[in-house]
């Protein structure tokens, strides 16, 4: 793929589809209004992807050869199924991170592990795509999409409540600084927990201990 230069299409105007394009961008793809392009990236909310394609595929958008990826964590490449039909290549890519609408954001994306799905045969194109937007790519089959989906939404958004939780703490107490003071917690709390790996527990002795 970095032997040629793909016309891109991102459909989406949010963070992750603004991200996206960036990426694109600077590695020299060239994006184009048209939904007739080369390569078109769905970057919309998941409730809105299955009524998109489908009706893509009523409007005669798809096209064969044409690479049509998402960026929905909780599908895989199967909900693309009406682009396959008329020929197109179905990927799914989704960066295992959470957009902020910021100038971070592309850095980030750089640092991020990209969960990609593809038939076999275009298993590597979707590596590739991966590899282009500066993620490192990991292969999540399809029948595993969605315990991915899962952890990535529970560590997403327990991360987040539990920090809002703790910053809330010391601003009610008046200690200032809340945010200063819980950033290297998490942090160290985060890597000791990812250096250790899972670590299995009985929720039933977790409440005996404290009874």
């Amino acid at each position: 793929m970095t032997e040629s230069r793909l016309t891109f299409h991102v459909v989406g105007s949010g963070p992750v589809g603004q991200t996206i394009a960036l990426a694109l961008k600077a590695v020299q793809h060239i994006p184009i209004e048209s939904l007739d392009a080369d390569l078109i990236v769905l970057a919309i909310p998941s409730d809105e992807l299955t009524k998109t394609v489908e009706g893509y595929a009523k409007a005669g958008i798809w096209s064969a050869g044409q690479l049509v990826a998402h960026t929905s964590p909780d599908f895989g490449y199967s909900v693309l199924e009406p682009a396959a039909k008329a020929g197109a290549i179905p990927l799914a890519i989704h960066p295992a991170m959470r957009f902020t609408g910021t100038s971070i954001d592309l850095p980030r994306l750089r640092d991020a592990r990209i969960a990609v799905s593809a038939p076999k045969i275009a298993l590597p194109i979707a590596q590739a795509l991966a590899i282009e937007i500066g993620g490192e790519p990991v292969i999540i089959p399809e029948e595993a999409r969605a315990a991915y989906a899962e952890s990535f939404q529970v560590a997403s958004d327990f991360s987040a409540l539990v920090v809002n939780q703790s910053i809330g703490l010391l601003e009610e107490a008046g200690i200032e600084n809340a945010r200063d003071i819980i950033g290297p917690v998490v942090k160290s709390a985060v890597d000791r927990a990812l250096s250790s790996g899972h670590i299995g527990f009985d929720p039933e002795a977790i409440l005996d201990e404290t009874e």
